[in-house]
Formats: structure tokens, sequence, C-alpha cells
């Protein structure tokens, strides 16, 4: 019997330059998906595959983050004095049990395996799941319910991974495959943005993770990777081998919506499941 997951870490602390002027004063995790910012679909993700507590790494002007999953006083009050009532519980839809979500500070943007072992105080020896908010991912049921499901068959660490060109290999984390069973991949190593020529293969890790806890052992050393940064995946390396170890092929479209062109598409494609807004989309496409 495997440890269940109930917790989930949110590096939530980039400064977002890709999308500079607009997230000078606004987060990056808060840039809207049609109608729900980023930092929501990840939040909900979470919720969907039965994660308990909720542990956003945030840093400097990420304070409008918490407001989000706060009570909005004055707008519910207005919005119920003028009988908006679907809109007040749109507004009230996010707001958690009290203590299901906590925050912590990286001080200093140091990597993502920093901003990982930030969060270490809360795990407290328990297995846990990561996700990258910036790292969209469409379908159903939603990733992290798929690779929890997969984990309590196998338990031990779990990625999800998706195939992408060679070319695009120095862009990922890059596995070394081994036994294939379905859409499990035995994970024999794991290298952080090799160049296509060095890459031990074309499947790429997403922004999905469960991991066990001694992960944090490994990230308390502060070793420093690529990009001069302290890299979740040098750490994950480490435990290959000691631990079980898969990566999950996952079932489902994903948007890199820390990039532009994958925010833009991620709107374009929520957008089109949206009867009243497709006909409008089409007509677009047509005038151009």
């Amino acid at each position: 019997m495997h440890k269940p997951i109930k917790k989930i870490v949110l590096p939530v602390a980039g400064l977002g330059t890709r999308f500079l002027p607009a997230t000078k004063a606004i987060p990056k995790e808060m840039l809207p998906v049609l109608d729900k910012p980023l930092i929501q679909y990840a939040v909900e993700e979470a919720l969907e595959a039965g994660i308990e507590e909720i542990i956003l790494v945030t840093g400097r002007n990420k304070q409008v983050m918490e407001d989000h999953f706060d009570h909005a006083y004055e707008l519910e009050n207005i919005l119920a004095e003028k009988g908006k009532l679907e809109a007040l519980e749109i507004a009230k839809s996010m707001l958690l049990e009290e203590g299901r979500i906590t925050y912590v500070r990286q001080m200093r943007p140091r990597g993502l395996g920093h901003a990982v072992w930030c969060a270490r105080n809360f795990i407290n020896d328990e297995p846990f799941a990561v996700a990258l908010p910036d790292d969209l991912i469409k379908g159903k049921p939603g990733c992290l319910k798929q690779m929890i499901e997969a984990y309590k068959d196998v338990g031990g660490n779990i990625i999800a991974t998706m195939e992408v060109e060679p070319a695009e290999t120095s862009s990922y984390g890059v596995i070394t495959p081994g036994v294939v069973d379905g859409n499990m991949i035995e994970v024999k190593g794991l290298v952080e943005k090799p160049a296509p020529e060095k890459a031990p293969s074309n499947q790429a890790v997403v922004g999905r993770y469960i991991l066990q806890p001694a992960v944090m052992d490994y990230l308390s050393s502060k070793e420093i990777g690529a990009g001069g940064e302290i890299q979740l995946t040098d750490a994950l390396a480490k435990v290959i081998g000691e631990q079980p170890f898969h990566a999950l092929e996952f079932s489902g479209q994903r948007f890199d919506c820390g990039s532009k062109v994958g925010w833009l598409m991620a709107n374009l494609s929520l957008a089109l499941e949206e009867e009243h807004l497709e006909k409008n989309l089409a007509d677009l496409v047509t005038l151009k």
C-alpha cells in the first residue's frame, strides 16, 4: 500500500519576463486563459485529483494570488445587493476551506529545485505532487488524476512526459527510457536540456510530478545545474535506482503558457469549446 498523495507544491515565484510589461505588476500566473487565471486551472486540476493541501511557493508582488483564493467582501456585497447571484457564485467559486491553501516565500529566484525545496517544512516526510501552472494541460481526467491513479499501482516517483521533436530536446528535461508498459515508461536516466545530438530520447518532462520526500535531501545540497540554477531534474536523477521511477505519457494536450504562442493557443483551444465563442472565432478566421 503506497502512501496517498494529499499535498501539492505549486511554484509561482517566477518573474514572467516573457510577458513584460504585462507582468511588471501582475504575476504571470494571474494571466487569464479565457475567464480564469492560470493558477486557478492548476488548483482545479489538483482538487479533481483528490489533493487536500495546496502549497504555493510565492515571491515578491505575488499577493494578488492570495487574494484570488480569499473573500472579496466589497465585490461580493455589491453583487449581492444588485441581485447578480450568478456572478456572485463565480466570485466565490475558488474559496477553499480554511487551512487547505498555504503560502511560503522563495526569497530569491534560484530555480525550480530551490522553489520545491522551500516547501520542505510543509511536506513532513510525505509523498507529494508538484505542478507548474505555466503548463496548462487539457484532458479528461486531468493529468494529475491520471498520475495519481498510476501511482496507486507502481508507487515511487512519477513524472509526466510527452514526445517532442528531436530538435526541441534542449528546452526540456529528457528521460532515458527503460521498459515500456502501455503509457508507463521506466525511467533509467534523466538529463536537463540536452542538445539534440546528446538527448537519450525525445520523451520530454512536462510540469507535473509525483515525488517521494527523499528528493528534498538531494535538493538540500543546493547543487547548481543548467542555467546557473538549482534544477529539480538533477535531484530526481539521483533517486533513480534507489526508488521506483516511472514516466507517464499522459492523455491530453499541453500548452506552454509561459510563452506568448502557447498562451494564445490555450485561449483559442478553450474558446473553441465554448459554443457562444466558437462562431465568432470562425468568423474571425474567415475574415483573415
